[in-house]
């Protein structure tokens, strides 16, 4: 039987994933977008204190089964997090449910790059290596297209009259990357994406509340989660700014590090102070990333995670000594199946206001001190 194969969605990540995948003449069967049928289905067949991720995961694959899917694939995890055994229990549930499928678990190499490619020929079904090379590099290309039109996003949405215009270039331009058939066309769409944000005239003079975006992955990538906070950020005057993003996820996780950019250790090496051992999940790139962004100057830090998340819940017991010491104020957001925007809103606009008088003070102060 051929493979249909299917994947969870992850904030954009469906698009670089489709892209790799089809690029090895597999048949790819994406998920529909998270909606809240998504999240009835996980929340129905999922355990009741099973974390969010898991829920909505198991949702996508039961509207893909529906679809078509036969085949999962997904990363795997280890370690305090929960995460690594997600692919176990939902296969069971699936199974039970009369939804079989084969669960194909991509999981992060020891030493060598090598683990992964060969993890990835094996799914391939006889593509040849040079295939394999060019289907992970035309996959790499995309994920990085897709975070530099998201940071765009992020630095505009405070600075521009038009934020609807902001939502409409930044929608059209996840759709050009996601048609684009070769590395030349992403890194075209990109470009493209550039110039029409920049047309919207943003004002860089601005002074806008700059705020980190720190905590459990998932829930900082995926919008339906965490309720579109960058999005409210915007529309409220702060430009959100993520302790990480996909492209350092996929570089850290599955490349070792070895693709260019950013990843964790500098995270880790600033977390050192306060928590200087793994504690699952990104619990110590939580505590690391708020030392970070007080060091670039952001106004604060916001964590996200989902309800009874351990790992989050260690760097939430930890958050406020690095926000005291650190000079830099921190709020906690868990999010379950319960968790309301009006709520959220009350919350952000509350913080975004502390920001805004602690700012205003510090500027008093040092006026006072020129005098």
């Amino acid at each position: 039987m051929r493979r249909r194969i299917t994947f969870p969605h992850m904030g954009t990540s469906h698009i670089a994933i489709r892209g790799m995948l089809e690029s090895i003449g597999l048949e790819v069967v994406t998920p529909p977008p998270i909606t809240r049928r998504t999240l009835s289905l996980g929340t129905q067949y999922s355990p009741e204190f099973a974390c969010l991720p898991l829920k909505i995961n198991l949702g996508n694959f039961i509207e893909a089964y529906e679809m078509g899917a036969n085949t999962v694939v997904m990363s795997g995890g280890w370690g305090p997090c929960r995460f690594g055994y997600y692919a176990q229990v939902q296969r069971e549930i699936l199974k039970d449910l009369g939804c079989p499928m084969e669960m194909i678990v991509l999981e992060a190499p020891d030493s060598r790059i090598t683990g992964i490619l060969n993890q990835v020929k094996d799914l391939a079904e006889g593509a040849s290596w040079l295939g394999i090379i060019g289907a992970v590099k035309f996959g790499w290309e995309k994920v990085r297209a897709l975070d530099e039109v998201e940071m765009m996003a992020q630095e505009h949405r405070p600075r521009v009259a038009d934020q609807g215009a902001v939502e409409r270039i930044y929608q059209e331009s996840l759709k050009e990357i996601d048609r684009a058939a070769s590395r030349k066309e992403v890194r075209d769409a990109a470009g493209g994406a550039k110039e029409k944000f920049a047309s919207l005239g943003p004002d860089w003079e601005k002074e806008v509340a700059r705020v980190g975006i720190i905590g459990e992955i998932y829930t900082v990538l995926e919008p339906f989660v965490n309720l579109n906070i960058e999005r409210h950020l915007g529309r409220l005057g702060a430009e959100a700014k993520r302790s990480i993003y996909l492209s350092q996820w996929v570089n850290d996780h599955l490349f070792l590090g070895l693709m260019p950019g950013r990843g964790t250790k500098e995270l880790i090496k600033n977390a050192q102070p306060y928590l200087n051992y793994w504690v699952g999940g990104h619990g110590r790139e939580t505590i690391g990333a708020a030392v970070y962004l007080s060091q670039l100057g952001y106004d604060g830090v916001i964590q996200l995670g989902p309800l009874t998340c351990m790992p989050e819940i260690v760097a939430q017991s930890i958050l406020p000594l690095v926000s005291a010491r650190e000079d830099i104020p921190a709020m906690t957001l868990y999010f379950d199946e319960h968790t309301g925007e009006a709520g959220l809103l009350t919350r952000i606009e509350a913080f975004l206001e502390l920001l805004r008088r602690k700012k205003a003070n510090r500027k008093g102060t040092k006026q006072l001190r020129e005098a």
